[in-house]
C-alpha cells in the first residue's frame, strides 16, 4: 500500500505559473504509474497527465499538451505537476494517484492523495 499526500495547490492570477508535489510513502514508489487528476465542481475526475515508473514516458491529456510537466523523482519518493499558462478553466481539485501499471482509466488507480486545490482567478 502507499499513502499519497498532494501539496502546492493554492490561488493564483490566469497565466501565472504553480507546482504541485505529491509525496508517496508506503511501498515502494518507484513500484507505481502515478497520474495527476483533477475535479471541478460538477464536473467528473478527470486524468491530466501521467508517468511511467522510470519517469522515461508521460501522457497529457489535450487540455495539458504544452502546458503542464508531469515529472518525479524516485529519490524523493516524490511526483511533480508544473503547471503554466494556468486559466480559469484549471480551476479544480487536484489528485495524485498510484496505478500498478500504465493506464487512463480512472478505476485502475488503487490509491489516491486526498487532493490539493487550484483556483485560478481571470
Amino acid at each position: 500500500q502507499v499513502q499519497l499526500v498532494e501539496s502546492g495547490g493554492g490561488l493564483v492570477q490566469a497565466g501565472d505559473s504553480l507546482r504541485l508535489s505529491c509525496a508517496a510513502s508506503g511501498r515502494t514508489f518507484s513500484s507505481y504509474y502515478m497520474g495527476w487528476f483533477r475535479q471541478a465542481p460538477g464536473k467528473e475526475r478527470e486524468l491530466v497527465a501521467g508517468i511511467t515508473r522510470s519517469g522515461g514516458s508521460t501522457y497529457y491529456a489535450d487540455s495539458a499538451k504544452g502546458r503542464f510537466t508531469i515529472a518525479r523523482d524516485n529519490a524523493k519518493n516524490t511526483v511533480y505537476l508544473q503547471m503554466g499558462s494556468l486559466k480559469p478553466d484549471d480551476t479544480a481539485v487536484y489528485y495524485c494517484a498510484a496505478a500498478f501499471g500504465p493506464t487512463t482509466i480512472i478505476y485502475e488507480y488503487n490509491y489516491w492523495g486526498q487532493g490539493t486545490q487550484v483556483t485560478v482567478s481571470s
